[in-house]
């Protein structure tokens, strides 16, 4: 297996990222369109983060980088994933919340974009609703943010070890 590691060209490495990341894309589009589980705003915004960090793999891909750019890339990849385990920590807590402290549940979000500075939308999307509370599908007894936390934080490792790898 180690042998393998080394022998594949990071072109590959980075590949695998992006099928990682589509097909995490694609099973939260299959949970919308065919199990009828709409997104919640923190969904919203942890999809749009694993987008961005798909895009990144995908431009590695298209690179090639050398030593420096590796490393960038996987900072950049690093820091959106530090971001989605953020939201994703947040929407957890949402979801942990005792029922009589669970936010109200807010306006649409095409009424947000029609009405409110963007600023205000993005504050009120981090922010979390009522919506973000409930638990739709589960796997081991794990729901969407629980996977999307250890999604971040393997996406993350596997950024910075094609980066620190000789």
């Amino acid at each position: 297996m180690c042998e393998l590691w080394r022998k594949l060209p990071n072109r590959i490495l980075y590949l695998l990222g992006v099928m990682v990341a589509g097909g995490l894309m694609g099973f939260a589009l299959y949970l919308q369109y065919v199990k009828h589980q709409d997104p919640c705003p923190l969904c919203m915004v942890q999809r749009v983060i694993f987008i961005a960090i798909l895009v990144m793999f995908a431009l590695a891909t298209l690179h090639g980088p050398k030593k420096i750019g590796e490393r960038v890339y996987a900072a950049l990849i690093s820091l959106l994933s530090i971001t989605g385990i953020a939201v994703a920590s947040r929407h957890i807590w949402i979801q942990h919340l005792p029922p009589d402290q669970v936010p109200a549940c807010g306006p649409g979000l095409d009424y947000m974009l029609e009405t409110m500075p963007m600023s205000n939308v993005l504050k009120e999307l981090l922010h979390g609703s009522g919506e973000c509370a409930a638990h739709g599908w589960t796997f081991l007894t794990l729901g969407i943010p629980e996977w999307s936390l250890l999604c971040y934080l393997g996406l993350a490792a596997w950024a910075l070890l094609v980066a620190l790898r000789k």
